[in-house]
């Protein structure tokens, strides 16, 4: 049976040839390696939109915050400007109101304790009322305020000889000092000595801690802008 046996040997042949692999596994490759110039351009395209996407949105992000950071800014400087115009904004009319409180208190004290003990009743009686209007008045400033200050912080209008006591001691306050919040509303208008001892150091001074602290000592009158 020669013929047979040329079929058999025939067979194993194609059974063993290379040429007899499945369709798929030699149309992979080539399917893999088989992108078209026009594909890969388009490829390109989509990933440079894709970045292009990226950094606006991050510019857009970047925008944002810088907007959200500038309203907190913008809203932290309104509510100082809030408080301050709550706390400030009576300013010019404490200083006309602080006026009347002047002249309250010059009228009290041209009269001296004396002269009050030999008023007549009545007098005595308008002169209570006129203390008791002052007091008011204090404490309505200071429910809105306004609070007297040491008159230590003070600018000097004058001095006044006097030995007695250390150089740049009060001699006289000519108008008393208020602060309105953490300001100054008017400075504390003085007169001091001169002529008398230096005053010691603070160190080595035992004066009280209420005690005038402020040596406005110098060679001539005291410049009244001058506040310490």
């Amino acid at each position: 049976m020669p013929g047979a046996y040329v079929g058999i040997a025939n067979g194993n042949n194609s059974m063993t040839d290379t040429s007899a692999r499945r369709p798929d596994d030699a149309a992979a490759p080539e399917e893999a390696s088989s992108q078209t110039p026009k594909e890969a351009s388009e490829a390109e395209k989509v990933a440079a939109l894709v970045e292009a996407l990226k950094r606006e949105s991050d510019d857009h992000k970047d925008k944002l915050l810088r907007a959200l950071a500038e309203m907190e800014n913008l809203r932290q400087r309104t509510d100082r400007q809030v408080a301050d115009m709550r706390r400030y904004g009576i300013a010019a009319f404490a200083r006309d109101v602080l006026a009347v409180a002047d002249n309250m208190s010059r009228a009290l004290e041209a009269l001296d304790a004396e002269l009050r003990e030999k008023a007549e009743p009545s007098v005595k009686a308008l002169l209570d009322g006129v203390e008791l209007t002052e007091r008011e008045l204090i404490k309505v400033l200071e429910k809105h305020g306004v609070t007297r200050f040491d008159p230590n912080r003070h600018q000097a209008m004058y001095e006044v000889a006097d030995s007695s006591v250390p150089v740049g001691t009060i001699a006289q306050v000519v108008q008393a000092g208020y602060m309105i919040g953490d300001r100054v509303l008017r400075p504390a208008l003085v007169a001091v000595t001169k002529g008398g001892p230096k005053p010691a150091p603070a160190a080595e001074s035992e004066t009280p801690a209420d005690a005038p602290a402020n040596d406005n000592t110098g060679a001539g009158a005291h410049d009244p802008d001058d506040e310490t």
